[in-house]
């Protein structure tokens, strides 16, 4: 998974909403217009995946197979700690 699909991603979680607007979700992208055009694009590519659900008028909520997929990134980035033998 690429930095800017994870952090559209998480945008949901760090913001507390289950549907966030194509706006909103602009600020991945910063001030950057390139970055925000590679933002819609993702987000486009997401839909596509079925990673997000649009929700009409330029709203979308992470899907189930996207709550998975960032869970799965999140494990692979912060693999759990190795338990230490008892001493």
């Amino acid at each position: 998974m690429d930095a800017l699909t994870r952090t559209i991603l998480r945008m949901f979680g760090e913001m507390q909403k289950d549907t966030l607007d194509l706006h909103s979700l602009f600020e991945a992208g910063g001030n950057d217009p390139d970055l925000r055009e590679r933002v819609f694009d993702t987000v486009e590519a997401l839909v596509r995946k079925g990673l997000l659900e649009e929700r009409g008028n330029d709203f979308y909520a992470l899907s189930p197979k996207g709550r998975e997929a960032l869970q799965k990134e999140q494990r692979n980035a912060h693999p759990a700690a190795v338990d230490k033998p008892a001493r």
